[in-house]
């Protein structure tokens, strides 16, 4: 789930309508830090078991400030459980970025995102393999493909369509399991599920379509059901 500034009224209605269908709630950019209601939406998503996590962006703002250590002080004091760490914003090296996760692994969940949120910075599949390997070699728990909320970047063509020699190569990578694809659109939330099963891992997903990709899961719209209807031979009359 993709928390862009969602009201701490909303987010209790959301959670208690579907709860059950998300593990992560990211805070996306540095929306986190300028929630006023922050700590009344941590203890919500908490009793809810639902791991709020840092978006990556908060990350590379404090890197490019040289204040990691008291962004990861912050986020652990106020109670985030998951962080992101990426570097598609910022000439992050990948060096630095290793050693965020593995001093962020020592107290949160790591989800390490890989791509660039530039439709201009496009990444080969052995560039894609080697940094993912990397990050789990460093402490990451899951690995993030980026797509942004518009779905046009990282592991998508302009066009928003996913490119699948990318997308193999996270799997190969990172293990389908450990894999997280960003899928802001519908199409592409059809596509991974058709691809990979009603289990593949999403994200950046709107709060308005958390009940609708659960339907898409679960083969019960003509996107995807395919995965739960056999297909009938058609008789000619």
């Amino acid at each position: 789930m993709l928390d862009k500034g969602i009201p701490l009224i909303t987010t209790v209605g959301i959670l208690r309508s579907y709860a059950g269908h998300m593990d992560f709630w990211k805070f996306g950019w540095g929306t986190a830090y300028v929630d006023t209601q922050l700590a009344d939406k941590l203890a919500v998503l908490h009793e809810h078991d639902v791991t709020a996590c840092l978006g990556g962006t908060l990350m590379e703002i404090a890197w490019a400030q040289n204040a990691v250590d008291e962004c990861l002080a912050w986020a652990h004091k106020v109670g985030f459980r998951a962080v992101e760490v990426s570097r598609g914003s910022v000439p992050m090296p990948l060096t630095a970025k290793a050693m965020i996760i593995r001093q962020a692994a020592a107290h949160f969940t790591v989800l390490a995102e890989t791509g660039y949120k530039s439709a201009e910075r496009l990444m080969s599949v052995d560039e894609w393999s080697s940094e993912i390997i990397e990050d789990l070699d460093s402490g990451a728990r899951y690995i993030v493909t980026e797509g942004r909320e518009s779905g046009t970047v990282g592991v998508y063509d302009h066009d928003g369509e996913p490119r699948p020699e990318v997308v193999r190569a996270v799997v190969e990578a990172a293990g389908l399991e450990r894999a997280l694809f960003e899928a802001p659109r519908k199409s592409q939330q059809a596509w991974f599920i058709n691809e990979f099963g009603p289990d593949v891992n999403l994200g950046n997903i709107a709060p308005d379509d958390a009940l609708a990709l659960h339907t898409l899961r679960q083969g019960l719209r003509a996107d995807t059901i395919s995965i739960t209807t056999p297909a009938v031979e058609s008789t000619r009359l």
